[in-house]
């Protein structure tokens, strides 16, 4: 996540009376806003997404949507800045799971501290990114948290943003400062740098020190591609060769924006099961190939800032400032390599 023009938030999710585990129906309203659109840039999209199809605003009313994972039939999604973690079901059911995710109590108001990205381990439990208290938790059966990765060398993490797993079940995650006031600058962040991880048989490595600001995160369908997206100052995604034991060589940039510090940025992204980049960024969501061409682009309302297969594979769920929205495809996403 990050947004750098952090514009027209709406509703708070505080204004939400409800109750841990409570269901509520969509959330506060939001103004009225033009209606989302598929940009046809090349006919190849016409394989990934009928011509006519629809997006759907699922549920709103948040404050910073992130983080979405689908599991037990409900997408599970955290809201950064209203520091709760959600659930919804595919017709607009939205129930509280937990409340201060982040692990502040209180958090500073406005701030990006709350929860972020989740995922199923190996053995069905959640990890859940904190950017509150820096760390990746296990949420277990009743969503109690338990402290999973906090440090590197001694040093706390900025604010784990997203992760995944890789085919051999190694955990992979980005580390950038946004959870930090002052990001690089803050007198908090202990790390010299903003790094990628890879976890394995419990050895913590950095595989990438280089990127000012690693945040979104996927492998392409063999495992042999990995891309993440830098949020600034340069605006790109990367697309790095994966070799045994997980080093990365060859890498490069798949796509680059203007480095305009008043647009949205690179954020989340995820992979099509043929190999296609579903990229977050300025303007929307790029749909790329495996060579970096753009074959179209999905324009909200709001800004998008993550993205998670679900369901039956072929459908697709977006976070988006207050909003969750749907699309169905024609393809199966690449779906997690584990799941429940």
């Amino acid at each position: 996540m990050r947004m750098l023009r952090r514009v027209g938030y709406g509703a708070s999710a505080s204004l939400f009376a409800i109750a841990l585990n409570t269901p509520i129906q969509g959330g506060a309203q939001i103004a009225p806003s033009p209606s989302p659109a598929i940009v046809r840039l090349d006919g190849g999209l016409d394989a990934l997404v009928e011509p006519g199809e629809k997006i759907t605003r699922v549920a709103s009313g948040f404050e910073f949507v992130e983080g979405p994972m689908w599991r037990e039939g409900r997408l599970w999604f955290s809201d950064l800045v209203g520091n709760r973690m959600y659930a919804v079901t595919p017709d607009g059911k939205v129930t509280l799971l937990i409340d201060h995710a982040g692990g502040l109590n209180p958090s500073p108001p406005g701030s990006f501290s709350g929860s972020n990205a989740m995922a199923t381990d190996q053995g069905g439990s959640v990890l859940m990114l904190q950017h509150g208290l820096r760390r990746i938790v296990r949420l277990d059966s009743q969503l109690k948290m338990h402290p999973y990765l906090e440090r590197f060398e001694g040093k706390r993490f900025n604010s784990p943003n997203d992760l995944v797993f890789d085919r051999d079940g190694a955990l992979w995650f980005t580390d950038p400062p946004f959870g930090l006031a002052g990001l690089d600058k803050d007198p908090a962040k202990e790390l010299p740098f903003s790094g990628v991880y890879r976890y394995t048989d419990g050895k913590l490595t950095a595989v990438v020190r280089d990127l000012p600001e690693p945040n979104g995160i996927g492998f392409s369908p063999d495992g042999k591609v990995i891309y993440i997206s830098n949020s600034g100052p340069q605006k790109f995604v990367m697309r790095y060769d994966v070799g045994v034991n997980g080093t990365l060589t060859n890498g490069s940039k798949l796509i680059s924006y203007p480095d305009d510090p008043n647009t949205n940025v690179p954020d989340g992204l995820k992979v099509d099961s043929v190999g296609n980049i579903w990229s977050t960024g300025p303007g929307g969501i790029r749909i790329l190939t495996p060579a970096g061409k753009v074959l179209g682009q999905i324009k909200l309302p709001e800004v998008a800032a993550n993205l998670a297969w679900a369901e039956d594979g072929k459908t697709l769920y977006i976070t988006a400032t207050h909003s969750i929205y749907r699309l169905r495809t024609k393809i199966a996403g690449e779906m997690p390599v584990y799941g429940k």
